[in-house]
Formats: structure tokens, C-alpha cells, sequence
């Protein structure tokens, strides 16, 4: 514990914050793209240049995974530590995914981004990340082969979403349910095709799944629109599904892979 003044924590005796509420106010004070990207309107000038930055955010990213294949992204927390049992999980699913001939896609942190990554990796097959500039860098884990790095989230949600066939979605946080929601949404009002998405750990997501039912019960969602989410823990049913909703119905194949043309930031993809 640290001794400070802190005059946005009242709620703490005697002036006492801890490290993490520390972090917290930095953040809260320091100045991102995303947050001057949505501070209002801003002048001309510096609204061509926010367009600018955009764009090139996406070149990087459509120049540089062109030649991606076929992808499966995972989401999770960045939380999740090595050897317990969501991130063994998501390992086992990288692995299974990257046996399928997909390339993993992640986020490219620690956590279940990692796991999947290093499933992935183990086996020989393609495993990217596509990062995310913070204020506290956040580092691409070991097991990421190729790798860019983002100045906005939601360019980043985009390019994530792009490449993929289908979507694992392991426990997580705030983050890992709005990436979860946004893709069904995107699938749900006919913006993406019918993607499988693939919800695994049961327990933790139950009270969830529940309460998505009871959207469509109270006619918030459309009836059929839960069936757009495969609920299971099981490995071998996630491949099973993944067979069926992405490999057969969209015809995904093994494709000659055409030569990258360097000059246009075209780099080919390893595994």
C-alpha cells in the first residue's frame, strides 16, 4: 500500500490507495488515440488525420495477413494463468483448430490468448497475434509466429473478425463478452455470414447462457438467435461442429498459396 492524497478515492480511509487503483488513475489521465478518436468533434485537420491513421491502420493489417488462410480467432482473458483449467482448455483448442488446417488467431497477450497460440504452435501449426498499443505495453506472447500491432480497438475487433471462420470464446472479461457479442450481432442482423461461434467453459459461462435465453424468452432476441452460440466443454464436439459449420458448409479447402508482392507490405504467413 501506498500513502497518497486521493481526491477521486474518498472512499478510502485515510488517503490509502492501492497499486491498482494507482494504475487506474494513470490511465484515466493519460491521452489514447481511441479516446481522442471519441472526445467529439474535433477540427478538420485533425479529423483527416484520425482517417489517415485509420487507414493505415487497416493497410497494415490487409497487406500483411493476406496470405493468412483460413482463420479460427480465440477471445479470452488475458487473466488466465498457465496450467489451470480454462487455459489447458484453450490450448487443446488451438491445437484442434490448427489439426483442421485453420491458423489461430488471438489477440497475441498472455492469458488464453497465449494458450491458444502455444497449441497452435506445438503442433506445427500457423498462430497469429494481432496486438493492441496501451499505455502499459502489453507484449506478444512467445508463441506468436507473425504479429502486427494496432492503434485502435476497433480496427483491431475488425481484422480479428475478417479472417475468421469461426470463434472460440473462452472465459474472460469485459473485453472478451463485447468481442463475443459484436460478432454475434454482426451475424445475427445478416453483416457476416453464419460463423460458427464456439462458448467453452461451462461453468463459469452458465449464468450467461441463461440469461441470453431469457432475452429471447422476454422477445428481446429472435428465438433462433441462442442456437447461434454452441455451448460445450468438449474438445472433440467443438471439432465435431467446427467440421460441420465451417469447413463443410463454406467449402474451405487447402489452396495453392499465391507468392506475397513485397512492395505492397505483403509478407507470407509461416506453419
Amino acid at each position: 500500500m501506498k500513502k497518497l492524497d486521493c481526491p477521486v478515492c474518498p472512499q478510502v480511509p485515510d488517503g490509502e490507495i492501492t497499486e491498482e487503483e494507482i494504475r487506474k488513475q494513470e490511465l484515466f489521465e493519460l491521452e489514447t488515440d481511441d479516446r481522442t478518436l471519441l472526445s467529439g468533434p474535433s477540427s478538420r485537420l485533425h479529423n483527416l488525420m484520425t482517417l489517415f491513421r485509420v487507414a493505415k491502420d487497416l493497410l497494415l493489417a490487409f497487406r500483411t495477413l493476406h496470405f493468412a488462410g483460413p482463420c479460427v480467432t480465440i477471445f479470452g482473458s488475458a487473466r488466465t494463468r498457465p496450467g489451470t483449467q480454462y487455459y489447458e482448455l484453450a490450448r487443446n483448442m488451438g491445437a484442434a483448430c490448427a489439426r483442421l488446417g485453420f491458423t489461430v488467431m488471438t489477440g497475441g497477450g498472455p492469458g488464453i490468448m497465449q494458450a491458444g497460440n502455444q497449441g497452435a504452435f506445438e503442433i506445427g501449426g500457423r498462430s497469429l497475434g494481432i496486438n493492441i498499443e496501451l499505455p502499459f505495453e502489453q507484449e506478444i506472447n512467445p508463441y506468436v509466429q507473425h504479429s502486427i500491432t494496432m492503434r485502435y480497438f476497433f480496427t483491431r475487433k475488425v481484422v480479428l473478425v475478417k479472417y475468421s471462420y469461426a470463434f472460440i470464446v473462452m472465459p474472460g472479461g469485459a473485453g472478451t463478452m463485447d468481442e463475443m457479442f459484436e460478432t454475434m450481432t454482426l451475424i445475427q442482423t445478416g453483416k457476416l455470414k453464419g460463423f460458427p461461434i464456439i462458448l467453452m467453459g461451462k461453468e463459469y459461462w452458465q449464468p450467461l447462457m441463461d440469461f441470453v435465453y431469457r432475452m429471447a424468452d422476454e422477445g428481446m432476441i429472435s428465438p433462433e438467435d441462442p442456437e447461434l452460440i454452441f455451448f460445450t466443454d468438449d474438445v472433440e464436439d467443438a471439432v465435431a461442429h467446427l467440421q460441420r459449420h465451417a469447413v463443410r458448409q463454406f467449402g474451405l479447402r487447402k489452396k495453392r498459396t499465391p507468392h506475397p508482392i513485397r512492395v505492397l507490405g505483403e509478407k507470407p504467413i509461416l506453419g
